[in-house]
């Protein structure tokens, strides 16, 4: 057996996200599982350092994740030419110049989004790596999900007829940090500090809605403070200068309408902290982060409005779970196992640092229509 072994720069895995999807259940089960197997003959074997800024935080992630090499000194790794790939998960702001600093010590990148605070700083990250011939990759870990996998083979398979509209529902209560600890970092309702809901989901949306419904031409959205006070780590009370909620709609290619409610100051009445509704002439489906519901042509009632009387229709009973039709993994971990045949064999990937630019470019669009109060269009990058 040929094993493939690839240096992995791992920075800002302290973080929640870094800690949790990349570093646990990301790198440490591929590790377990034997390296990503290439075919019979081959296996890639990931070897990561974890660099951070605290060396309590990084000998913690060695005590639960068995990964051996850490370190403080990111200068050390990046002059080091066995890690041959440089990850980054570190806070928005920090991203672009530590990946400026990877790219010209000559490593692929792969990072989380968004890869930047402007869509100008993120193109040339990217054409950076084009002059130098890297290989680079971004965070879309949505696409895998198995709920939007499900949408996407009943796209494929021609279930919605004509697709009309896309209806997105995200978000939860975030407590405010009074009596229950907040269960978010306190920078994200900074915007001062990169923080704000629009900044953080239209990069996801935006991949979400190309990659799935058709290109976004132009958006309306809104932004709004709706809790101008929070409690941050240490205690102390702090005023929220970001966006905590955003209300934006989308015009896509082809004529589809997609609406997506993203909040933080909502209370989940639903069945998933992120469910999709697409409806199409010939079916509609309701997927969340795992399940999807489905509602045939044929299925469907035929309401009469009436608000004297009791509803007698239970508009739950003629929708259909699909049911497993193949296996899922980590979406997470799916896009590494991707990531990785990309960089020992050439295989394709499409998710470029030039894709999160466009998720950045959204973002910047959505503020932008939000401070015109008015639709913006959406350029070809």
């Amino acid at each position: 057996m040929k094993v493939h072994k690839v240096g992995i720069i791992m920075n800002g895995v302290t973080g929640r996200m870094g800690t949790n999807q990349h570093l646990m259940r990301s790198m440490v089960e591929i590790i377990k599982q034997g390296g990503v197997k290439v075919n019979e003959a081959e296996v890639i074997m990931p070897d990561p350092v974890l660099v951070g800024r605290n060396m309590a935080k990084l000998e913690h992630l060695k005590s639960i994740s068995g990964v051996e090499k850490l370190t403080t000194d990111l200068d050390s790794v990046l002059s080091d030419p066995y890690y041959q790939v440089y990850f980054d998960s570190q806070t928005t702001g920090r991203r672009a110049p530590a990946v400026k600093k990877a790219i010209k010590a000559g490593k692929h990148i792969y990072c989380e989004k968004p890869v930047g605070i402007s869509t100008e700083e993120v193109l040339e990250l990217y054409q950076l790596c084009k002059q130098k011939s890297l290989k680079n990759g971004v965070v879309q870990d949505k696409l895998w999900l198995p709920g939007m996998l499900k949408i996407k083979r009943l796209k494929e398979q021609g279930f919605f007829g004509e697709i009309l509209s896309v209806r997105g529902e995200f978000g939860y209560w975030v407590f405010e940090g009074n009596s229950i600890a907040a269960q978010r970092p306190s920078w994200n309702y900074v915007k001062e500090k990169d923080g704000g809901i629009i900044v953080d989901m239209l990069c996801h949306w935006r991949y979400v809605l190309d990659n799935l419904f058709g290109k976004v031409k132009a958006v309306s959205c809104y932004g709004a403070t709706h809790i101008p006070e929070r409690v941050d780590e240490n205690g102390d009370s702090y005023q929220c200068t970001a966006d905590d909620s955003a209300y934006a709609t989308f015009e896509l290619e082809g004529g589809v309408i997609a609406n997506f409610n993203s909040s933080w100051t909502v209370r989940v009445r639903r069945d998933d902290l992120l469910t999709l509704q697409v409806d199409g002439t010939k079916g509609s489906a309701v997927a969340g982060l795992r399940d999807c519901y489905i509602q045939h042509y044929g299925s469907t009632p035929k309401p009469v409005w009436n608000p004297d009387i009791k509803q007698p229709i239970d508009f739950y009973e003629d929708w259909s779970l699909v049911p497993k039709q193949e296996d899922y993994d980590n979406a997470f971990k799916v896009q590494w196992e991707l990531f990785l045949k990309h960089i020992v064999k050439d295989e394709p990937f499409p998710w470029s640092i030039l894709e999160g630019a466009k998720g950045v470019q959204l973002a910047e669009k959505g503020l932008e229509s939000w401070a015109k109060r008015a639709w913006v269009d959406i350029p070809e990058l």
